[in-house]
């Protein structure tokens, strides 16, 4: 995490595993400062975790796994094959994350097959990202209502999309949903495929007007006039700077979450989250990436359903047993995530035993770990992690009086 915030712990103990895998991205310039940083543990073979400890003879999560399959618990290991179905992630955004979606397991494993250099799995990869500092993201479509007040106050924005889609999308708020969902097409791939020349000249004239506006001292915030400056900075001359006109904008407080299924646009544009999803990397970007873009993919996947913004957020259910523990559990059988805030008041707090392999991450707080099985105890600061096998309970005793923040990731079938 940018400025030294995460060490992770990287250690061994019982049937317990400490596991992370970096990944960064630099800038295009190659400047040495970092776009984003993220933190993996899973078994993904473009970020399978090290075992760091010499005494055991595999070196990855993946590795192991294959060897003691009962850790998986019995309904994830014969429903997944074998396989950890998740891929957990603390993600670190300074820089905008790509105008992207995903596919269902039917166009995953076409796309794979295809082009296995760009999509790497077969899988489907809904995800969900939980906010641990203030999280800025675009999510799904906007009510068309608002598109269109857009297209009255953004000429720019109105001159790519054409007058015959605008005037197609104006007409559909009288019409029903499936004609709301084909003009919404037509503008968006309208949008998306303009030409690159056409759509540099209309986004220099808009951040041209937005500058001059804010410089006389006029608020441009009725068309996110901040938001689109700071994009264009980040990604000169990118189309995916007029998405925001297009996708709902939500700003997460810390333990809001969304849930995004397959086909939903989204781009992630500031802040700290943790992240989980379906063991897979396959994402399809059109916009705000130096990445592999793929335009006609994008336009033809995506679910053209407007909702509100706050449609968008995926609220946690409390747990009957745990007083500490919230349960964000979307409606896709590969992972669930817990969150478990224990007051610094409780000297010693026990994470219950599940029929699933589970992947802990300490966000706050210092203890000590033990289970009844292991001969020694582990001490986990912010940053660690750990795996725990499936029916395994860990008790942790808290070393120092201060809150405990904790995320696990889990399947629950």
């Amino acid at each position: 995490m940018p400025g030294g915030r995460w060490v992770p712990t990287v250690k061994w103990l019982g049937c317990w595993l400490a596991v992370t895998h970096w990944v960064r991205s630099q800038r295009t310039n190659h400047m040495q400062s970092f776009l984003f940083l993220q933190l993996w543990m899973g078994t993904h073979p473009r970020g399978d975790a090290k075992i760091l400890d010499n005494s055991i003879l595999q070196k990855t999560l993946g590795q192991w796994i294959a060897e003691n399959q009962d850790c998986l618990g019995s309904k994830v290991k014969d429903t997944f094959n074998g396989k950890l179905p998740f891929l957990f992630k603390v993600l670190s955004v300074e820089t905008a994350l790509s105008i992207q979606a995903h596919p269902n397991k039917e166009l995953a494993e076409k796309l794979h097959l295809q082009a296995p250099q760009h999509y790497p799995d077969a899988n489907h990869k809904p995800e969900m990202a939980i906010a641990l500092t203030p999280f800025q993201g675009l999510c799904g479509f906007r009510p068309v209502e608002e598109i269109v007040t857009f297209l009255t106050k953004v000429p720019e924005f109105q001159f790519l999309i054409g007058d015959n889609a605008a005037t197609q999308l104006k007409q559909s708020l009288s019409r029903d949903s499936q004609a709301v969902a084909f003009a919404l097409r037509s503008c968006f791939s309208h949008l998306m495929k303009s030409e690159k020349k056409v759509v540099v000249e209309q986004l220099n004239l808009l951040v041209k007007r937005i500058s001059q506006q804010v410089a006389a001292g006029n608020n441009m915030e009725d068309i996110y006039g901040e938001l689109l400056l700071q994009l264009h900075q980040q990604y000169p001359g990118d189309i995916g700077c007029f998405a925001i006109y297009f996708l709902n904008l939500l700003t997460l407080k810390p333990g809001e979450a969304m849930f995004l299924e397959a086909n939903v646009p989204h781009a992630y544009l500031k802040g700290d989250c943790v992240e989980c999803m379906a063991c897979s990397d396959n994402t399809v970007r059109a916009g705000l990436t130096p990445k592999f873009i793929d335009v006609p993919t994008l336009c033809d996947m995506l679910s053209y359903i407007p909702s509100p913004s706050q449609d968008r957020l995926f609220p946690p259910a409390w747990s009957q047993e745990d007083p500490y523990l919230s349960i964000y559990d979307p409606p896709v059988p590969d992972f669930t995530v817990m969150k478990m805030e224990v007051p610094g008041s409780v000297t010693e707090y026990r994470v219950l035993a599940l029929d699933s392999a589970s992947i802990l991450l300490m966000v706050q707080g210092t203890v000590t770990a033990s289970t009844r099985t292991a001969q020694a105890t582990i001490s986990l600061k912010r940053g660690g992690v750990l795996f725990i096998g499936a029916n395994e309970s860990v008790s942790l005793k808290l070393t120092l009086p201060e809150d405990l923040l904790m995320f696990r990731a889990c399947c629950l079938l």
